[in-house]
């Protein structure tokens, strides 16, 4: 995919995004919102793929538990030969546990043994899919004691050794790196920049909760200023990379979601003039 900024396309703008056509890079959706062939939401996709290209981001594959995958990559795999997304992704977590799916996207321990388990899982997920997959940083708001690798390192590890890209949500650096006192340029520093293939930006909002002030990954307004000048430098790093915003409750209209895309879009072609410039 091209560094163009997109949008996360939720239920209630796809009829307009049809009629419309706004001029963004590429729409996102969440992969199981799709998985019934011929349903409603299954054929506003399928008319959409017409005029868009398509990223297909999961929440369900919990990639750092032991639930069994054959059911959820039966499904995502037809969703996949039906659609022919330009890429698939899920999250660097875990939402389920002895046949109990959380409606929660949990941070892992950091630790060799789980690791070794994300990676057979990723490869597992890859080998059903025939295809490479992304995996996303999660926000947190409290770490494991027993963690014992960086969560760059180990997102970079899990990227290496699965042989898989990296989608790197810049909101969420922001957050954990506010909540648990991180650098965030160091941990874009950690990084293996040629396995980040995909960005997202979104809203967040801080609460005092118990004394304390947490920063909340919400996705319910505009990206912040701080965000914004995380992502370029972010940019400054990696290079452009396709960009989508997140919006996912408090939906604005869908003229203000894609005024977000094109915020990110001057960005990206700032820095792509740039690369050229230093390329020359």
């Amino acid at each position: 995919m091209p560094a163009l900024a997109g949008i996360g396309l939720r239920a209630p703008h796809h009829d307009p995004l049809l009629v419309d056509r706004p001029a963004v890079g590429f729409v996102e959706v969440h992969s199981e919102n799709y998985f019934n062939a011929g349903s409603p939401p299954h054929r506003a996709l399928t008319a959409t793929r017409a005029h868009y290209p398509v990223s297909l981001h999961g929440v369900g594959l919990s990639l750092g538990s032991d639930t069994p995958l054959a059911d959820h990559l039966h499904r995502l795999a037809d969703l996949v030969r039906h659609i022919e997304p330009t890429l698939v992704s899920d999250h660097l977590c875990w939402c389920a546990a002895s046949g109990v799916h959380l409606n929660e996207l949990l941070p892992l321990p950091y630790t060799e043994e789980a690791l070794d388990l994300v990676v057979a899982r990723i490869g597992a997920v890859q080998d059903a899919l025939g295809r490479q997959i992304l995996v996303e940083n999660v926000s947190s708001y409290l770490e494991f004691s027993h963690s014992t690798i960086a969560e760059a390192e180990f997102l970079g590890a899990v990227a290496e050794r699965a042989d898989c890209g990296i989608l790197l949500d810049v909101n969420n650096v922001y957050v954990s790196a506010c909540n648990h006192g991180w650098d965030a340029l160091a941990y874009l520093d950690a990084l293996p920049a040629q396995r980040v293939w995909q960005l997202h930006l979104a809203g967040h909002q801080r609460r005092s909760i118990d004394g304390a002030t947490l920063c909340i990954d919400t996705h319910d307004g505009p990206v912040a200023p701080a965000v914004w000048h995380l992502y370029e430098a972010t940019l400054a790093r990696l290079g452009p990379r396709p960009t989508l915003i997140e919006w996912d409750a408090e939906l604005p209209p869908l003229a203000t979601l894609c005024d977000q895309a094109g915020q990110a879009q001057r960005r990206l072609d700032q820095h792509m003039g740039a690369d050229r410039a230093v390329a020359v």
